[in-house]
């Protein structure tokens, strides 16, 4: 008996002390914005308050231009990952960018609601706020998602659509960030939001891309900032859980503005076939996929995923 209450004892006593070890090498408390900002947020940076936020923006190239581009980052990611993008445009064309609610240092919706509608809501006021009555859209992921229903919810609105990899119809994933794995798990969330292995961060950055050795320091860096930022990792977890796979895909057929569709083959996360679906269901749409790419071709392969944005936004 004494040697099992021994036995009970030491175990307890490993397992704290294993947890309290991985706790002390992981511990990464919330950053706030004053933290994260001299780094994330020098000019053109601007932060627009809006719904309770200040919702971080950044809004280059000519003002006079009829019909900006506004682009839509994914799940995870920042208005950074547009960056060389952006470069391209903003000689000749007016581009908007911001940290959608739950991420970069926009921050959480102060109501926690992530439904669609609501991320439609809040962009459409984004929008008017910025005096940006049309527009062609960009939108990644989460942001492609997010850009095909602000085109169905706004058709008169929307001049042009650019769907990258984008969220639409419910599908199986071959393989999910460990980052977005673990944000599904409830009981988890409290942890989460105190630890973070730059590990996890890696590897979800990693399972992204189709070719890793792209992916130089300074993003898992950023990455891993930009997560901390106070209310993000609640936010993620929140998000994550209102999602709803396939919502609203029905009405991806009402869709009538030219529209480009571009994919990375090697995208585990939202696989190829996706594409297709999408140009079957966009009367007129044009399917672009590169084949050595992952499910940020704009971030791990800029020169050349924009080559067909480019003669793209040249047609009118």
């Amino acid at each position: 008996m004494r040697t099992s209450f021994r036995l009970a004892v030491a175990i307890v006593a490993t397992v704290t002390a294993l947890v309290v070890a991985f706790a002390a090498v992981s511990w990464a408390p919330d950053l706030t914005v004053a933290d994260l900002s001299a780094r994330w947020a020098p000019p053109p940076s601007q932060f627009v308050p809006l719904e309770g936020m200040h919702v971080h923006v950044r809004d280059e190239g000519p003002r006079d231009d009829s019909l900006p581009v506004v682009l839509l980052h994914g799940t995870g990611a920042s208005l950074h990952t547009w960056e060389p993008w952006t470069a391209e445009l903003r000689t000749a064309r007016r581009v908007i960018r911001m940290d959608l609610p739950a991420f970069g240092l926009t921050g959480p919706f102060p109501d926690a609601d992530y439904s669609t509608s609501h991320y439609v809501r809040f962009l459409t006021h984004l929008l008017d706020t910025l005096g940006v009555r049309r527009f062609v859209v960009i939108g990644n992921s989460f942001g492609g998602g997010l850009a095909w229903r602000m085109t169905v919810a706004h058709p008169d609105r929307v001049a042009q659509l650019v769907l990258v990899d984008a969220s639409g119809f419910a599908s199986t994933p071959t393989a999910i960030p460990l980052g977005f794995r673990l944000a599904q798990i409830r009981w988890l969330a409290p942890l989460l939001r105190h630890v973070l292995p730059r590990s996890i961060v890696e590897r979800s950055v990693k399972s992204v891309y189709g070719d890793t050795m792209r992916i130089g320091p300074e993003v898992i860096e950023r990455y891993s900032e930009l997560v901390r930022r106070e209310g993000n990792r609640a936010a993620l977890s929140q998000r994550m859980q209102q999602s709803a796979p396939g919502e609203l895909a029905e009405q991806i057929t009402t869709i009538r503005v030219p529209t480009l569709i571009l994919w990375g083959r090697k995208d585990q996360l939202i696989p190829v076939e996706n594409a297709e679906k999408l140009h079957q269901a966009i009367a007129g749409s044009t399917v672009v996929v590169f084949e050595q790419l992952g499910h940020v071709p704009h971030e791990e392969d800029p020169a050349q995923s924009f080559v067909p944005v480019r003669q793209f936004l040249r047609t009118p």
